[in-house]
């Protein structure tokens, strides 16, 4: 009678290539992975720069800017009072940052007719929302991180606006 060997399992050679073939396979995926999550960032930074928008619409029809964005100027609280200086908008502006890393602009052009907000995005891209509707790409410079805002849009002196 013959004696038959039967061995069962894996060579260590299957083994080894199973573990590699998986850490390809997982390094692949947390790549794919932290695409998204910066993605994920600026979609959320678009959000708030967005919700600046109908933030600085209600400080506009309101008791506050009584029909005007406010006074001329950047958003510096301890000299304009304007909608880039309003409560609301300035926790909008927080969240913006957090996202990015890096910090957002906003301005109020002459006469308080006018505004522009905006921020550079983890892509190194801006996100510009204005007074005229327009929310979309914006400029800046990708160095120093700072948005910049078109300051005579449609022929009006002093008015600010994304592009």
């Amino acid at each position: 009678m013959k004696k038959m060997n039967l061995k069962k399992g894996f060579t260590l050679i299957e083994l080894l290539v199973v573990i590699a073939i998986i850490g390809i396979l997982a390094s692949v995926v947390l790549a794919s992975l932290n695409s998204a999550r910066t993605k994920g960032k600026d979609a959320s930074a678009k959000t708030s720069i967005t919700s600046v928008r109908a933030q600085s619409e209600i400080f506009y029809n309101g008791s506050v800017g009584n029909n005007s964005y406010g006074t001329v100027g950047a958003g510096d609280a301890t000299t304009h009072n304007n909608s880039c200086t309003d409560a609301q908008t300035l926790t909008l502006f927080t969240a913006a940052n957090t996202q990015t890393g890096h910090t957002s602009a906003c301005e109020v052009g002459v006469s308080g007719a006018t505004y522009a907000a905006a921020v550079q995005l983890n892509d190194l891209t801006f996100f510009c929302v204005d007074s005229s509707g327009f929310a979309g790409p914006g400029i800046g410079d990708a160095t120093t991180h700072v948005p910049t805002f078109n300051t005579s849009s449609g022929g009006v002196t002093g008015a600010i606006s994304c592009i």
